[in-house]
């Protein structure tokens, strides 16, 4: 395990980078229609597709230092989703996004991993402010972000007229962060 790069654990789930090792985890939550239908263009990847992903993430932690994550139970150590903070088509600001397979929906692993993730990164990569942006009709992540402390923002009307309710996350007040 000394070559698994841990970020953080929380009560169920342990949180660490993606590797080429974990296309299929991928593949099972980005492969899936009716999960998918929330993210990006609403669309699954192919294998070919969840391999690009992955070899993107690996490129944010050359560049940034960070981006998506696997969510691992720690009890059996399956992976069962991701959660990261990225910058997506080079937006300025970071932006948290999350997805888990389908059989471990329900269950509060969404919220936990969020909450872990914002701590995260406040705490290590010095962030006080991420977003979020959500389809209006996807209330399930609402209520995730709502959970976790987020602030729903303004919808906001894309180019091709379809809308998108921002969310925005500020670090609580930290006089040791503000000292470094």
């Amino acid at each position: 395990m000394s070559d698994v790069h841990e970020l953080f654990r929380t009560e169920r789930l342990l949180v660490r980078w993606i590797t080429s090792a974990d296309v299929d985890a991928m593949c099972v939550v980005y492969g899936d229609d009716e999960g998918m239908r929330w993210v990006g263009d609403g669309g699954a990847l192919d294998r070919e597709g969840c391999i690009e992903w992955v070899a993107v993430t690996e490129r944010n932690y050359a560049t940034r230092g960070y981006g998506m994550s696997a969510l691992v139970l720690q009890d059996t150590g399956a992976v069962v989703g991701f959660c990261g903070v990225v910058h997506p088509g080079g937006q300025p600001e970071a932006e948290i996004k999350y997805a888990l397979a389908r059989d471990h929906w329900g269950q509060g692993l969404a919220t936990e991993a969020v909450r872990g993730m914002l701590a995260y990164a406040a705490e290590r990569l010095g962030l006080e402010r991420v977003i979020a942006t959500v389809a209006p009709g996807n209330t399930a992540s609402q209520r995730v972000l709502a959970k976790v402390g987020m602030t729903a923002g303004p919808i906001v009307v894309n180019d091709d007229g379809s809308r998108t309710m921002t969310f925005t996350w500020s670090a609580p007040s930290n006089p040791e962060r503000s000292r470094r």
